[in-house]
Formats: C-alpha cells, sequence, structure tokens
C-alpha cells in the first residue's frame, strides 16, 4: 500500500464565486485540514477559479445509496397533507 493510501480522504469543494454554492470537485489524501487545504488549492485552484475551499473528512460524510433511489425518493402518494393542493391561499394574497 503506498503512502498516500494511508492518509485519509478529503472531499473538496469550491466557490468559484461570491454568492455561488460550494461545489464539490474531488478529493485528496493529506494528513490533517490544513494539509488538505493546501493540497486542494494546489490541485483544483491551479487558474484562479476559486474564491474559497472547504475540505470535509470523506469519513464525515454520509450519503444515500443510488441504487436505493426509489426508496429515497419517489414521491409518497398516500401523504396528500404534503400537496399544496390542500391549502387555500386567500385571493388578497395575490400570486405567490
Amino acid at each position: 500500500m503506498s503512502d498516500r493510501a494511508r492518509l485519509p480522504l478529503w472531499e473538496v469543494f469550491i466557490r468559484p464565486r461570491n454568492g455561488l454554492a460550494h461545489r464539490h470537485v474531488g478529493s485528496v489524501h493529506a494528513s490533517d485540514a490544513e494539509m488538505a487545504l493546501m493540497a486542494a488549492r494546489d490541485v483544483y485552484t491551479r487558474r484562479g477559479e476559486g474564491r474559497s475551499i472547504w475540505v470535509a473528512p470523506a469519513s464525515a460524510i454520509a450519503a444515500s445509496d443510488p441504487d436505493e433511489k426509489a426508496e429515497m425518493f419517489d414521491p409518497a402518494d398516500d401523504k396528500t397533507y404534503r400537496q399544496p393542493t390542500d391549502y387555500h391561499v386567500p385571493e388578497e394574497v395575490g400570486d405567490m
């Protein structure tokens, strides 16, 4: 096993401009958060495209299983109270 593979994996998120959301751009191996930030800067912002960088230990991220998409994201048709059609908006409110 290589030395790099023994280092913790960090997920990298970059915000390209103020007002935009951070987006996941990749991963780096680093011994700690400071080293992960420096590695992320060197790997993912070579052309100055980043305004801010977040790194998070990959082990701290919980993710849904893509194979269980139906159970996670399908709408619950039997829960009509979640549908906005069950609510009346008074006319004086106007367009929402």
